[in-house]
This record gives C-alpha cells, sequence and structure tokens, in this order.
C-alpha cells in the first residue's frame, strides 16, 4: 500500500459529502430531464414514461413561441452584459482608491446583493406602477416644478410594466441594480493585485487619467472581464424571478424569457416533457456561454 493510498482515501471522504449533494440535487435530476426529453410524461406520475424519440425536438423547431422567448432572452442578455461589465469596471476603478471613508462607498454599492430580489421585485413594482414614486416625481414636476412650462398639459402616468415596449428594459433595470455590486467586488480582487509601480511607471511615459486605464488596466483586467461578462451572460439567460415577480411574462408575452417557458409549460400547462426539452435547449446555450470563457481566456487564467 503506498503512502498516498491513505491521503487519496481521505480526500475523497472529504469530497464524498459534496458529490453525494451534487448527485442527488443535479447529476439524477439532468438524467432524468434526458430521458423525460425523448419520452412522453403523462399526468399521472404513477403511469410509465412512453417513448417518443425525438418528438419533442421536432416540436420544439416548430415552436414559434420558442423562439420568441429566445430572441427575447437574448435581447435581455445583450441589454445587461455590457452595462454590468462597464458599470462594475467604472465602480471598482472609482472605489479603489485611498480615500477616508472609502469603505462606506464600497459597502453601499454591494448592498444591493443583499437584497432578496423577492425585496427588490415588490420595491420596483411600486416604483414602476402608475401611481408609484416615478410617475409620481413626473406629475409633480410637470404640475409645480419647471418641466411645467415646458410641457404643458395634463400629465398621464407611463406604465412602465404594462407597456411591452417598456416592460422588458423595466426588469432590466432590476437585474442591473442587483448585479453591479456583485460584479463590482471581483473586478476590486482585480485591480488590487495590480502593482502601483506600473502606473508610476505609466505616468512617466505621459500616460495619465483615462489613458493608464487604456494602456494597463484593461489588459491586465482581461480574464475577469471575460469572467464577468460570461457568468453575467449566463446570469441573463437564465433570469426568472424579476419576470417571475414583476410581470408574469406579460404584457403580451414581451418578457417571456426561456426559463418562464419552461416554468409554464411544466407547471402551468403540465407538458413536462416538452419543458424538459425545452430546459436541455437552455442547457446547451449556457454550455456554449461557458466554453466562451474558455476559449477568450485560454490558459492564462487569472495570471
Amino acid at each position: 500500500m503506498s503512502v498516498s493510498a491513505p491521503r487519496t482515501a481521505t480526500a475523497w471522504g472529504f469530497l464524498l459529502p459534496a458529490l453525494v449533494l451534487i448527485g442527488l440535487s443535479v447529476l439524477i435530476p439532468a438524467a432524468m430531464a434526458l430521458v423525460m426529453s425523448v419520452s412522453q410524461a403523462g399526468l399521472d406520475v404513477s403511469e410509465p414514461l412512453r417513448f417518443v424519440g425525438l418528438a419533442n425536438v421536432r416540436r420544439l423547431l416548430a415552436d414559434p413561441m420558442f423562439f420568441r422567448v429566445t430572441g427575447t432572452t437574448f435581447l435581455y442578455l445583450v441589454g445587461v452584459v455590457p452595462p454590468i461589465v462597464l458599470g462594475a469596471l467604472a465602480l471598482a476603478v472609482l472605489v479603489n482608491r485611498q480615500l477616508p471613508g472609502i469603505h462606506w462607498f464600497r459597502g453601499a454599492f454591494y448592498t444591493p446583493v443583499l437584497v432578496s430580489i423577492v425585496v427588490a421585485a415588490i420595491a420596483f413594482r411600486w416604483i414602476y406602477a402608475e401611481n408609484g414614486l416615478i410617475n409620481g416625481w413626473l406629475s409633480a414636476l410637470l404640475r409645480d416644478g419647471w418641466l411645467s412650462a415646458l410641457l404643458p398639459g395634463t400629465f398621464q402616468p407611463i406604465g412602465f410594466l404594462t407597456s411591452p415596449l417598456l416592460a422588458l428594459p423595466s426588469v432590466m433595470l432590476v437585474t442591473l441594480w442587483k448585479g453591479l455590486g456583485y460584479y463590482m467586488v471581483i473586478f476590486l480582487a482585480g485591480l488590487q493585485g495590480i502593482s502601483p509601480d506600473l502606473y508610476e511607471a505609466a505616468a512617466l511615459d505621459g500616460s495619465e487619467g483615462l489613458r493608464k486605464h487604456l494602456d494597463i488596466t484593461l489588459p491586465l483586467l482581461r480574464p475577469y472581464i471575460t469572467l464577468v461578462a460570461v457568468i453575467s451572460a449566463i446570469a441573463a439567460t437564465k433570469v426568472f424571478e424579476e419576470v417571475y415577480l414583476m410581470t408574469q411574462g406579460g404584457p403580451a408575452d414581451s418578457t417571456r424569457t426561456l426559463v418562464y417557458y419552461v416554468y409554464d409549460q411544466a407547471f402551468a400547462e403540465l407538458e413536462i416533457s416538452y419543458a424538459c426539452t425545452i430546459g436541455l435547449a437552455l442547457f446547451l446555450i449556457v454550455l456554449l456561454l461557458s466554453l466562451v470563457r474558455y476559449l477568450f481566456a485560454g490558459d492564462r487564467g487569472f495570471s
């Protein structure tokens, strides 16, 4: 028996509880979803599955709603990821300074991450309501403020969550508000790993202000930028809570995303097998986004 055998057994002993939890909560459900995607499940869970082959896949490819919710999900990704990456990076650069009270600013920017999504969604629903905070302020400005002289007339409340054009951007804003602080911390960790000597050397060469960030900060933070972009893209692709709590996929399906469509098919329409097929399509999309991380980062990691 080799000397490393006890160490290997000890390592597997520590890993075993986590492996059991992953198997029960991830691997086994994933295998069951794969089986159900090629089967037809009845309403009675005691009934045996009926093998249907690729019938659910053909139904998916002929489903116009699937392509519509995929497009909505892509719009959500495009509308959320660039502002999150740029905004979180800007916040990280802002708080990466040795100034009095800077820790309070870091805590303030991170506070939205600690707020429950349920609380955030309810708060933003009140803010967006036709008798809510934003419409109240706009009404006051148009009635008594300086806008009354520029825009005379009766104020009509804006339906942020009832307009098909405004509902999706309004929900995106909640995701941005919740996520900026989290990704700011990732960028802040990367910024604090950059030696100040590099900035001093750049200053001697005449690189100041925005130029020094273009020459030093962005190249050295490339792995972190890729990581944040991929993580936020995966999170945007799997968005559900904001949509469920604020719009229920409406109005006119303008905020229905892929994950919400899975939920709707599984629990509203009771199409469990078809919902598993949509879930597998979502898995392939998330897998593709994960591969982007390795494609752009390569073997450099976070060095």
